[in-house]
């Protein structure tokens, strides 16, 4: 199972990384572990585009063969893009979800707030139990 140790995760299996030379900014997408117990994704909606949403809140969805998984905010901010490679190529996020699959950039309300989320050390124990 890959989990960058760069990266920051939470429980609902969402990661985070501020994205570099843009202060204030970070990119959520869900990890490897969340893409492989999903299968095969077909399809990624997210309709919060220019929404100021907490953390906790759902922030779009993402739909297998034969589910659908809500995202989840990892902190609060605003969401500012959504990687529209994915309404073409939804499967990007099986191939790589931590880099050309991202879902979407957020405006970080408190850029601290994310060493509150679980390290790559903390969510590797985590989904071995």
């Amino acid at each position: 199972m890959n989990i960058p140790e760069s990266l920051r995760y939470t429980e609902d299996h969402e990661w985070i990384k501020p994205v570099e030379g843009e202060e204030g900014m970070a990119l959520i997408g869900i990890t490897d572990y969340a893409q492989s117990e999903l299968g095969d994704l077909v399809y990624v909606e997210v309709e919060t585009e220019g929404g100021q949403l907490s953390k906790g809140e759902i922030f779009g969805s993402v739909e297998a063969v034969k589910t659908t998984s809500d995202l989840y905010m990892p902190i609060t901010g605003e969401v500012v893009s959504f990687n529209a490679e994915l309404e073409d190529a939804p499967e990007t996020i099986n191939e790589d979800p931590y880099e050309k699959g991202w879902i979407i950039k957020v405006k970080l309300d408190d850029p601290a707030e994310i060493e509150g989320l679980m390290s790559a050390a903390e969510y590797a124990e985590a989904i071995a139990q």
